[in-house]
């Protein structure tokens, strides 16, 4: 098994990817806002959101973030799928502006197989 972890850096584009990561073999996947280095000391966003931010605080400042995505899946078969189907939507890893993904082994997994 694989952790796919991708940070999006056009939020715009997070519902096409989606879709994409869903025909490519994804079940399931969490995604976050999250905001790099870069863009914290290029701005002066955080000067608007409380110490203690709501989601709705975070929301309402939501084009300042990113999205991290991550998803675990079975094979390195999909892992190439969702590389594949990632540049599709968002253009090569290997140009700016178009986000980071790591892959990394996973060991064991807890709760991934639910009774329905």
């Amino acid at each position: 098994m694989y952790l796919v972890v991708f940070v999006l850096h056009d939020p715009e584009k997070v519902d096409r990817l989606m879709d994409a990561w869903e025909k490519a073999g994804v079940t399931g996947a969490t995604i976050l806002y999250s905001s790099g280095l870069g863009r914290m000391r290029g701005s002066n966003w955080m000067d608007d959101i409380p110490l203690f931010p709501s989601f709705g605080s975070l929301t309402a400042h939501e084009e300042f973030f990113s999205r991290t995505l991550f998803t675990v899946v079975e094979t390195e078969t999909i892992v190439d799928r969702l590389i594949e189907v990632t540049e599709s939507v968002v253009g090569a890893l290997r140009q700016p502006e178009t986000g980071f993904l790591v892959v990394l082994p996973v060991l064991r997994t807890y709760g991934m197989d639910k009774i329905r």
